[in-house]
């Protein structure tokens, strides 16, 4: 692709300039295809739900669980629960085992995992902006 491809022109005649085409050149060949940047986007906002985010962090620290169990540990109803799961499962953040009637969930695999862990570091280490000098306008 050549550098003129990347300039982009707004209807008003003003044109985006690039400081450093090279480094936009390289950043563009880097970046993602759309379809893998738009499920890593459903990922992350399957991770947005507070009540999600309970169900996937029980699985985390529990292993693998019932659905009651799950429901005690986050303090939701067994029915909420189970919808939960049946996303989760559907987008691959969660994999189920069948033994006789009961059936037992996991986090499908240790990616999620990663995710979970290195987010959860994040927020335990992130100073909060009031604790470094950010304004009421900046947030």
């Amino acid at each position: 692709m050549s550098r003129a491809s990347y300039v982009v022109t707004e209807s008003d005649g003003c044109a985006v300039r690039m400081v450093d085409p090279d480094r936009v050149l390289a950043v563009a060949e880097a970046m993602p295809e759309t379809t893998s940047i738009e499920e890593l986007a459903r990922v992350f906002d399957l991770l947005s739900d507070p009540g999600r985010l309970r169900v996937i962090i029980a699985l985390l620290e529990g292993g693998e669980m019932c659905v009651c169990d799950i429901a005690a540990a986050c303090g939701h109803s067994e029915s909420a629960v189970s919808h939960t799961l049946r996303l989760l499962r559907a987008h691959h953040v969660v994999r189920v085992r069948r033994s006789g009637r009961m059936a037992y969930h996991r986090l499908d695999d240790s990616h999620i995992r990663m995710l979970l862990d290195l987010g959860l570091s994040h927020v335990r280490h992130a100073p909060h902006p009031q604790d470094v000098g950010f304004t009421d306008e900046i947030r």
